[in-house]
């Protein structure tokens, strides 16, 4: 048998057997309860797994029926073979993760365990999909005689090859394991209201080797994940979403406290951006030229506390100014004492 007739043979069977696997998945699946995991499985492994039949088919083939340049078919056979079950384990790696997505609420804001996952899962595929991309370029190497040794050094990380990726990925390697580290740390999920070097922003993503933070003003900002194991930060909500927004205010000493405060309770209750569960005004500091009044709200999350905090530090300088602008910070020159109340 030639081998135009072997892969004719291997084409057929792999077809046969697609159709076969397809019309199996259809009738047995239909209503069932797994179909959120099958069907999407089915549906992107489907070329994947043709090609590896059809490589599989053939490779026993050409064992079988050998001919002329037998050994370089199968040498290619095997290198595709290989790169076709790499690529079938990724494409369901990848379904995996999307299914188990799709099986978490939508709304990550509410809940800290279904933050937490969606933070652990997304780093554990990626690493498997390099541990996968890894064996099988080392698996592909050591089907060459000359190259062999270089396969094993890949597989076992051992040998002068595995130093040399050390050195150069020492970086990259270092980022790799630390996003494992934030990850099931438990410090740092997404959806998280974190100040990273005084900005404050909200966990957009987590990614094996960096972090994305969107800040207040919607810029991204990027930081590697070893950053996070060796700078303190501060977790807004690792425990829960409610965020206490903070305005600080400089007054003139003469500054009626009580009135103040019943502008700012108004305030505070009519703003539909308070959550109802605290607020509080105090004089935080003294100054020789003024006093400062610190204002407390809560809010359900980062941005609605950022809106808060505008809204109160624009109310109450519009009324210091509309009733009371000699409440306002000022430099006296007079010499005689002031009254204060």
């Amino acid at each position: 048998m030639t081998t135009r007739m072997i892969l004719v043979v291997a084409v057929a069977l792999a077809v046969a057997a697609g159709l076969l696997a397809s019309a199996l998945i259809q009738r047995r699946v239909g209503g069932r309860r797994y179909r959120w995991l099958i069907g999407p499985l089915y549906r992107a492994s489907r070329r994947p797994a043709v090609a590896v039949l059809l490589l599989a088919a053939l490779y026993v083939g050409v064992r079988v029926y050998p001919g002329a340049g037998q050994h370089v078919v199968r040498r290619v056979v095997v290198v595709l073979l290989i790169a076709s079950v790499a690529w079938l384990v990724l494409r369901a790696l990848q379904v995996a993760e999307r299914a188990a997505f799709s099986r978490l609420p939508g709304e990550t804001r509410a809940d800290r365990r279904i933050r937490r996952a969606r933070t652990q899962i997304r780093p554990v595929r990626r690493l498997t999909s390099v541990v996968v991309t890894v064996v099988a370029m080392g698996l592909i190497l050591t089907t060459f005689p000359s190259l062999r040794s270089i396969g094993l050094s890949v597989l076992t990380s051992a040998g002068v090859v595995g130093a040399l990726l050390g050195l150069s990925a020492r970086t990259a390697l270092g980022n790799a394991f630390a996003g494992i580290q934030v990850a099931f740390a438990d410090g740092l999920h997404l959806g998280d209201v974190i100040v990273v070097d005084g900005q404050w922003g909200r966990v957009e993503e987590v990614k094996l080797t960096n972090v994305v933070i969107r800040l207040w003003d919607d810029r991204m900002l990027i930081l590697p994940t070893t950053w996070f194991t060796e700078h303190p930060f501060q977790n807004w909500t690792r425990h829960e979403t409610r965020v206490i927004g903070e305005v600080r205010l400089h007054v003139d000493h003469t500054a009626d406290l009580d009135d103040l405060r019943a502008e700012t309770r108004r305030l505070v209750e009519s703003s539909p951006l308070w959550d109802r569960h605290h607020w509080v005004l105090q004089m935080v500091d003294a100054t020789p030229q003024t006093v400062v009044v610190q204002v407390q709200a809560s809010a359900a999350d980062g941005p609605s506390a950022w809106d808060l905090r505008c809204d109160l530090r624009e109310s109450l300088v519009r009324y210091l100014c509309d009733h009371h602008p000699g409440w306002l910070p000022r430099t006296r020159n007079e010499y005689h004492p002031v009254s204060c109340r």
